[in-house]
C-alpha cells in the first residue's frame, strides 16, 4: 500500500485507539461512580470515530483481521446510538456516509486483483496468524453481538457482565497478534482496556450480588 509503514498511519491507528480508549475510561469512570455497569452514549460515539478510522488503518496495513474485525461492531455501534436518541440528531448526508462507507471499503477489497496475495497469502503475515488474529477479532466481535442481542431484548443500551468477560478473552487474543506482528497500535490500544475490562467484571459482579440480597431480603 502507498503509506504502508509510514508514521500517517501509525498516527491513524493510534489516533483510532485512543477514541477506543477514551470510551473505556469515560464507561469506566462513571461505571466506578455508580457502583453499577452503565453505557454512557459518549462510550457509542467514540467507538463509531475509532471504529471508522481504524477501517482506514487495517486497509493501509495490508491487515484482513484488523477490517474484518470492525464490520459488525460498527453497525451495533450505530444501533446503540440510535437507541440513545443521538443517531436521527446527526446531519443526513453525514449518516449516509458513515453507513455506506464500511460496505464501499469492504467491496472494495474484494474487487482488488491482489486480493488473496495481499490478505490471505501475505508473506508478511503467515496464513495461521491471519486466521488466529482474524479468530481474535471475531471473539472480540462477538462481544458487540451479544451486546446487542441483551440490549434489544430489554429495549435498551446496556453493558453487562458477560460482555466485559467476552472483552477480556478476545482483548488478549489480540494482544498475542499484536505482540506476533509487532504492532504497537494493536498492543497499546488492548492493554489499556485489559485492565478496565478486569474492572468492570468486578463491579459487574458486585452489582450482581447486590441486586440478589435486595431481592432476598425483600
Amino acid at each position: 500500500m502507498l503509506f504502508d509503514y509510514h508514521w500517517i498511519v501509525y498516527a491513524i491507528g493510534f489516533l483510532a485507539q485512543g477514541f477506543f480508549s477514551a470510551r473505556i475510561l469515560v464507561q469506566w469512570y462513571k461505571s466506578e461512580k455508580a457502583k453499577s455497569l452503565k453505557s454512557p452514549a459518549s462510550y457509542w460515539v467514540f467507538s463509531l470515530i475509532g471504529s471508522y478510522l481504524m477501517f482506514v488503518y487495517g486497509w493501509c496495513r495490508d491487515d484482513f483481521s484488523i477490517i474484518f474485525g470492525q464490520m459488525i461492531s460498527y453497525y451495533i455501534y450505530i444501533w446503540n446510538l440510535n437507541a440513545k436518541n443521538i443517531w436521527g440528531k446527526i446531519p443526513r448526508i453525514f449518516r449516509y456516509i458513515l453507513l455506506l462507507t464500511p460496505v464501499v471499503a469492504f467491496i472494495a477489497v474484494f474487487k482488488t486483483q491482489d486480493f488473496y496475495g495481499d490478505f490471505l497469502n501475505n508473506d508478511k503475515i503467515p496464513i495461521w496468524l491471519v486466521i488466529f488474529g482474524s479468530s481474535g477479532q471475531l471473539v472480540f466481535t462477538l462481544r458487540f453481538v451479544y451486546q446487542w442481542f441483551y440490549s434489544y431484548r430489554r429495549n435498551e443500551s446496556s453493558l453487562p457482565t458477560t460482555f466485559w468477560i467476552i472483552s477480556l478473552v478476545g482483548s488478549g487474543m489480540i494482544i498475542i497478534y499484536g505482540i506476533i506482528r509487532k504492532d504497537p497500535v494493536l498492543i497499546l490500544g488492548q492493554s489499556i482496556g485489559f485492565i478496565a475490562y478486569i474492572r468492570n467484571i468486578w463491579i459487574g459482579m458486585n452489582e450482581k450480588k447486590r441486586t440478589s440480597e435486595t431481592q432476598t431480603v425483600k
